[in-house]
């Protein structure tokens, strides 16, 4: 890892001249580590599974770009890839080759994906979709999950109303209560409270939008026939299904959740991995709604810099790496792990819970996995804020929040499964 233009000066100078420029200090609130009660790490540079902060410390990185560094970081063909693209110019203004070598690669793998069109953030890929479901429908609620995340678009950013069948409340100064009142936030993994629900709003619901696996209370598996049974109660009371795949498109294997699970919805955001590091968003889905979008049909949405040849260059790359071998030894990698850290957490007396669904997994300092994101929030996150804390001190940097996935990727061989491991059997027992 070289140093760079960007690295110079010390991590606490960094960090008073972010809080001169930026609220917090950061760009996004989770980089503020408040959670963790530790400064925010001003990271320099990165090389496969290994970052380095702007004074020089090396660490085992677990947070992969939130996700989108399932290759690691400076991946050589991707690096490569992006700069050959940068030598052909930036953005363009027009459609060009990678955009297109793109979108084929992703209709080519994901089930529900006939027609696509790209973003520049996986907040504008959901945003959109909602818009574009509403217009088909006719209709204007939208149902969505307790503890998901959906990026920061006003009808997303809801809270749970006070019953199971009742309108959301703003989850943020700054969302008008109309807006929010259009959204109905249920229990996941809670078929009884989907079909209340369906029930008192029937002819009004729009569309159901999920996290196929919840990634943003910490890792969240589906129930057994959860996922189809949105797929029935939508599809029997004329309302869309979207997948919002921006966490597990490309993460859980090439078709993402959707191909895992054997469950096609009408239209799926994706994001993170498909950029390969890069800004990027997409949304795509049936031939139909997707003939909706403008300048074919009604629905506008556009982005100056959505394609952009930079992040098209990385995704061609980094999709091109990711063969159906390659998940399988992730996820034995990913495991064993889990496995790991179930007897460390064991031998030291802690109470610990791990939420894994296929390579991706959390750490909750609680007893019992929980099936939703009330019982997520219900966990120890004092108890995590030390074991970040002694986790960082041995080199090894995990997600600055209870509440999110832990990322590790192609880069993490066993050498490094087995860093982590020996750093968190000291962890637990500190």
């Amino acid at each position: 890892m070289t140093a760079t233009r960007a690295a110079a000066g010390s991590q606490e100078g960094l960090r008073e001249r972010a809080a001169a420029l930026f609220p917090g200090g950061v760009n996004s609130p989770v980089r503020a580590f408040r959670s963790v009660g530790r400064p925010p790490v001003v990271l320099a540079a990165g090389e496969g599974p290994w970052v380095r902060d702007a004074d020089g410390n090396r660490y085992l990185d677990l947070i992969g770009s939130w996700g989108a560094a399932i290759l690691g970081h400076a991946h050589p063909a991707v690096v490569e890839a992006v700069r050959g693209a940068a030598l052909d110019g930036f953005a363009l203004g027009a459609t060009h080759p990678r955009e297109v070598e793109l979108g084929e690669a992703i209709v080519e793998a994901m089930p529900s994906i006939e027609w696509l069109r790209f973003t520049s953030s996986g907040t504008e890929a959901v945003m959109s979709a909602v818009r574009l479901a509403r217009a088909a429908t006719g209709r204007e609620l939208i149902v969505k999950f307790s503890g998901t995340y959906h990026g920061h678009s006003d009808s997303l950013l809801v809270e749970a109303g006070s019953g199971v069948a009742t309108l959301g409340i703003p989850g943020s100064a700054g969302v008008p209560a109309t807006v929010a009142e259009r959204t109905v936030v249920l229990p996941f993994n809670d078929p009884e409270a989907v079909d209340e629900a369906f029930a008192a709003h029937r002819d009004r619901i729009a569309a159901v939008v999920v996290e196929p696996v919840i990634a943003n209370a910490g890792v969240i598996a589906p129930a057994a026939g959860f996922l189809d049974h949105l797929r029935r109660v939508t599809q029997a009371a004329g309302a869309l299904l979207i997948f919002d795949e921006v966490i597990t498109g490309f993460r859980l294997g090439r078709g993402g959740a959707q191909g895992r699970f054997g469950v096609v919805p009408d239209l799926t955001t994706l994001g993170k991995v498909i950029g390969g590091g890069m800004p990027i968003g997409a949304y795509g889905g049936r031939r139909d709604l997707m003939d909706l979008v403008a300048p074919l049909g009604p629905v506008y949405q556009a982005g100056t810099l959505s394609g952009h040849p930079l992040a098209m260059a990385a995704g061609v790359a980094t999709l091109g790496e990711l063969g159906a071998e390659r998940y399988a030894e992730l996820e034995d990698r990913v495991a064993r792990l889990a496995a790991g850290l179930a007897e460390g957490a064991a031998a030291a007396g802690c109470t610990v819970a791990i939420g894994r669904c296929r390579p991706l997994l959390t750490l909750f300092f609680r007893a019992g996995v929980p099936t939703d994101g009330s019982e997520a929030m219900a966990s120890d996150r004092d108890a995590y804020a030390r074991f970040f804390g002694a986790m960082l001190d041995r080199g090894i940097l995990l997600p600055p929040s209870q509440f999110e996935a832990w990322f590790p990727g192609f880069a993490h061989g066993d050498a490094e499964i087995d860093l982590v491991l020996a750093a968190a059997r000291e962890a637990f027992a500190a």
